[in-house]
């Protein structure tokens, strides 16, 4: 089969495929199974702090000699935040009061609290609190030191790091959900756009797939762009292709993968559920995400509550995830997935799915 396109000459690979960096499931070793595939491997690096970070970078070299990339989130609605503290209510005074609504669940649902001192992991005591302004900005430093050959905003615009990454020999791809966010990320000199429609897990777009990879291709001109949101298999790339775009950002699929490092239970739930079985909430992040429907996300809707924005919320579904991660609940967390995952039927080497 000979599937070339300017991806593959941009990204020095051989098939224009790109593993979506998926928080927490992109890990080194699902990255370099997909780079040595012939692919472009993506570490969902969003949570990482910056020294776990660096090590999944250098783990990431050490598994494979082909190019690789790194995947974190930059959202403008945190740095506009931090901005503009003072303005209208406090999501930091909420927080108590949502703790308190998400223990009563976890009591409800039979889930001891966890150590909070687990939570933590690999983060030093002293980095910054996960998804502020200090903590994309520490994550962005690595990222330029460690010169990683690929950098991928999952989430906002990265061009205010445009010239360290270029000095770096980066090359740079961003995440849209919307033709004016794909104008907006053209203007910074990035090489490629990932068009995710709301098919896609995560954080996506309120637009489908297939209106909105043709729209962001008419819109970029010569900038090629990545189909994503949906695609989980052969069919789903040509699909993207037929539309203008010149390659596949593919997630689901590689969830079920041997190498993807979230929990056998989340794996199960993929292999186990339908078309339908996904909804968007606010629930887990505090943004909008595509997640498999589970009794965290009813619970919100049941009981009539806005979720806080990022990074609020993560401090409220932090230790409830954390607790049902522990006691293998799937019904509580999971995991996040995109409609695709229908036609997955079993987990599978990374190798095998690519």
């Amino acid at each position: 089969m000979n599937l070339k396109t300017r991806i593959c000459e941009i990204l020095e690979i051989d098939y224009p495929i790109v593993l979506a960096g998926m928080g927490g499931a992109s890990t080194p070793e699902l990255a370099a199974a997909v780079s040595n595939a012939g692919g472009l491997g993506v570490l969902g690096a969003a949570a990482c702090g910056p020294k776990q970070l660096r090590e999944w970078i250098r783990r990431t070299r050490e598994l494979t000699d082909k190019p690789f990339g790194v995947d974190t989130l930059l959202p403008a609605s945190v740095r506009r935040a931090a901005e503009t503290a003072g303005d209208g209510p406090n999501p930091a005074d909420q927080v108590p009061d949502m703790q308190a609504f998400a223990k009563a669940f976890m009591e409800r649902e039979g889930l001891p609290p966890v150590d909070p001192a687990s939570l933590r992991g690999q983060r030093d005591p002293d980095e910054p609190g996960v998804f502020t302004k200090a903590f994309f900005e520490a994550q962005m430093q690595v990222i330029i030191e460690e010169r990683v050959p690929v950098y991928a905003s999952g989430l906002g615009n990265p061009g205010p790091w445009m010239n360290d990454l270029r000095a770096g020999g980066t090359k740079v791809m961003a995440v849209v959900g919307a033709v004016r966010h794909a104008i907006q990320v053209k203007s910074s000199g990035l090489d490629i756009i990932v068009a995710q429609g709301h098919d896609g897990g995560g954080h996506n777009s309120p637009v489908g797939t297939m209106a909105l990879i043709p729209q962001v291709v008419d819109a970029v001109g010569d900038t090629p762009v990545l189909g994503a949101g949906g695609i989980v298999d052969g069919r789903g790339v040509a699909a993207a292709l037929m539309l203008g775009a010149e390659g596949a950002w593919i997630g689901s699929a590689f969830l079920a993968s041997e190498e993807a490092g979230i929990l056998d239970f989340q794996k199960q739930a993929i292999v186990d559920a339908t078309e339908e079985g996904t909804t968007i909430s606010r629930a887990v992040t505090g943004k909008p995400a595509r997640i498999i429907r589970s009794r965290w996300t009813d619970y919100w809707v049941a009981e009539h509550r806005e979720p806080l924005p990022m990074p609020f919320q993560g401090m409220v579904a932090g230790p409830v995830m954390a607790a049902a991660n522990r006691d293998g609940r799937g019904d509580v967390n999971p995991g996040f997935a995109g409609q695709g995952i229908g036609m997955i039927k079993a987990v599978r080497p990374a190798k095998a799915i690519f």
